[in-house]
């Protein structure tokens, strides 16, 4: 790509994120639309627009995310939403340090050795670019220095801000822990692996008896997991006909007017799809549905709850304290039995993964280590093809067709500055729902800690695939013949290559800031989905409320995405130092627009109470000991003698992160114990407390206390003092 061509791409990019903020600055404004950019406050409670319209101009949302404090974002999305924002600041942080003190530096530096072109490998178009970059440095230079300082530079300053950030998440997180309000997952623990049921007892008598023995002062009772697959089934299929009920009636009832004052009664086939069979009354075909189901379910709930228990249960406890001790004690002297771990919100549980057992869960996790890597190795196959072949120059070569298009200087401009980025993006957005499942494949017992698993999957298949893939993808497709002739110059090659592909990077980086940020700003996507759905779909307040509904901040694959830009940002901070800025502009915009949409758009499905803070650590660990043996191969091409001086460096941060694993990690394991003995400002109600694990599909006003065998026992309920 040749400077005109970035020129074009960064300039049409901000004129982009310009119109769009504009759009979103008048569309926030229409009263029709306050459910898609105020989703957040209005589910609260609260005014859409602070200080109500009129005292409103339309950058008023700047200064709003701007001042609002930590436990605004706290008390609006939770914790994990505030953790990820000490990770947006804290890696903008990092950049602005290292700018600051690098580009007033190694720009003057590496623009003024006018004997480096040599370096470059594009034989004859050295782009402008490259000036500003270590292609412009001569090996074997005295000039390298000051690029070698920079190394350490950008090392301990990560190091030491990211110190800091672990100690701020951890406060954070022990806070919110000690809070005096009560949280029903801070009274259980969930215990899977139990053995087989000892003969003349039941699962329930068995449990009840093993915690009671242990725990006999603040054992309250416990819930036996049942295999919900059948109840959940019909219980799904009743919520279906019961919306289907109220869209009916909402149908009939605007189909009254002063003229039709009887109004016409909803109509529906019983076929499949509604499309075939007879013709029916809705309203009553609905309700009949409705009452049968009902019986249905009933009839399963009793049938589950009796003889579908599985070997695992939630036990509850009368206190948080004796809750969070057995949650990180060791109960059996074998390890595949009675394993307990602390309970985490009813809502997060995966209850089919909770009867795996102990050896089970350990070869799937094992099998779908296999089948990532292998999906990372063939996956980079195609990535590789894609940044070689969307390349202009190599894609008229395979289709010799497009040349008069590419003749067309603004189509080509254009095509230059976007075709490679627009393709690698398009083809990484089908990934995460399939890495997600295989995290679920695991056995893995919550939905947070899922989320946390296919998001590390993510961010080492996007950097192996697009950082790494890239950049060996673009230099074998244009040396192919030079690697053929002289194989043993690959490595070279290789590291030579980095100052050319630093213009894809900086262009990439560009795109996902200013178009990225853009589009997540104006919510055009889920501004016309909802406009298209409240004029054709939605009939009553209930599938309206489901139109608008906003979800969460998505971490599986936001945190990854992110993670891709630190370590691109990293790796080329010295290299081409003029991706810093790129990265300030990237973080920086990132925690003001999310901080607007955390306020006021998105809710959040779960609360870990900061539970990803340490794979933050390790993945930012992670791009730094890449970018530093980056660094270290790169000064060897650059033959500087002292090159060597580097190794210290990936070592120091191996020992920061195994100094973390040992220092912070356990708090986030489990919750300390002083942290959980805070007080209370009101007595639990444990049966309360107990009931809110009991799934929507087992829970039922006709079904009485003493029909939950699995759930309640002659034993545990003689304790309670509820």
């Amino acid at each position: 790509m040749d400077f005109t061509s970035f020129l074009t791409s960064l300039g049409t990019s901000f004129v982009i994120f310009v119109v769009l903020m504009i759009v979103f600055a008048w569309l926030s404004s229409r009263p029709g639309n306050l459910v898609v950019y105020y989703p957040n406050r209005i589910l609260k409670g609260l005014e859409p627009m602070e200080g109500g319209k009129k005292t409103r101009n339309p950058f008023s949302w700047i200064k709003e995310a701007a001042s609002s404090s930590e436990r605004d974002i706290i008390a609006m999305s939770g914790v994990d939403t505030a953790v990820y924002f000490v990770f947006l600041s804290t890696v903008l942080g990092i950049l602005v340090i290292c700018g600051v003190v690098l580009l007033p530096v190694l720009l003057p530096v590496a623009v003024t050795d006018d004997g480096g072109k040599s370096q470059t490998t594009s034989k004859g178009t050295f782009g402008e670019l490259d000036n500003l970059s270590m292609a412009n440095i001569r090996a074997r230079s005295a000039r390298l220095w000051a690029f070698f300082i920079g190394c350490y530079l950008v090392s301990l300053v990560t190091l030491i801000l990211l110190w800091r950030a672990y100690k701020h998440v951890l406060w954070l997180r022990a806070e919110a822990i000690k809070s005096p309000d009560v949280k029903s997952e801070q009274f259980a623990v969930v215990v899977r692996d139990i053995p087989p049921v000892p003969e003349g007892q039941t699962r329930k008598e068995q449990v009840d008896s093993y915690f009671k023995a242990i725990y006999p002062e603040t054992f309250y009772r416990s819930m036996i997991v049942t295999d919900n697959k059948e109840v959940n089934k019909i219980w799904e299929e009743l919520e279906g006909y019961k919306k289907k009920l109220a869209r009916a009636e909402a149908v009939y009832a605007g189909s009254k007017t002063t003229a039709k004052p009887e109004g016409t009664r909803p109509m529906n086939k019983t076929g499949c799809l509604g499309l075939i069979g007879k013709k029916v009354d809705s309203i009553e075909f609905y309700n009949e549905k409705i009452n049968e189901f009902v019986a249905k379910l009933e009839a399963e709930q009793k049938v589950t709850l009796r003889e579908k228990q599985q070997a695992a249960a939630l036990v509850f406890f009368s206190n948080r304290i004796a809750a969070a001790s057995a949650a990180q004690s060791l109960h059996a002297q074998m390890v595949d039995t009675w394993s307990v771990f602390d309970a985490p919100e009813p809502r997060q549980l995966l209850w089919p993964n909770l009867k795996i057992k102990y050896f089970e869960r350990e070869l799937r996790q094992y099998v779908v280590y296999v089948i990532v890597a292998l999906m990372i190795l063939f996956y980079m196959i195609p990535i590789t093809f894609i940044s070689a072949v969307t390349t202009l120059k190599n894609l008229v070569k395979i289709l010799p067709f497009i040349k008069p298009i590419v003749r067309i200087t603004v189509l080509r401009t254009v095509l230059e500055a976007y075709l490679p980025q627009l393709a690698l993006i398009i083809f990484l957005a089908m990934l995460p729902k399939l890495l997600l499942f295989l995290s679920k494949l695991e056995g893995i017992p919550t939905e947070s800690h899922a989320v946390r698993a296919a998001s590390g999957k993510y961010f080492y298949f996007t950097v192996l695939n697009v950082f790494i893939g890239v950049t060996i993808g673009g230099t074998l497709f244009n040396t192919f013949k030079t690697v053929e002739e002289h194989p043993n110059k690959l490595v070279s090659m290789l590291a030579a290559s980095l100052p050319g592909n630093a213009t894809f990077f900086l262009t990439y980086v560009a795109l996902k800031f200013f178009v990225g940020y853009g589009l997540e700003l104006s919510r055009i996507v889920p501004l016309i989905i909802y406009h298209l759905k409240r004029k054709f779909v939605c009939k009553n307040e209930a599938e309206l409320k489901a139109a608008w509904a906003p979800g969460d901040l998505s971490y599986g694959t936001r945190v990854p995405g992110d993670m891709l830009i630190v370590t691109i940002v990293l790796c080329y901070s010295i290299i081409a130092p003029l991706i810093i800025p790129f990265g300030v502009l990237y973080f920086g915009l990132g925690w003001l627009i999310l901080r607007n949409q955390a306020l006021k758009v998105y809710v959040p499905s779960y609360e870990s109470y900061g539970r990803m803070w340490p794979h933050i650590n390790n993945r930012i660990l992670a791009a730094l000991i890449l970018y530093q043996i980056t660094m270290l191969g790169y000064f060897g091409v650059q033959q500087f003698l002292y090159a060597p001086l580097l190794i210290p460096l990936p070592l120091l941060s191996l020992g920061f992160g195994f100094v973390c694993a040992k220092k912070f990690y356990p708090s986030f394991q489990h919750p300390a114990l002083e942290v959980a003995a805070h007080g209370l400002k009101e007595v639990p109600n444990m049966e309360l407390v107990f009931r809110s694990f009991i799934p929507p599909s087992l829970s039922s006003e006709k079904i009485e206390d003493d029909q939950f065998e699995d759930a309640s026992s002659q034993v545990s309920r003689s304790t309670s003092f509820v």
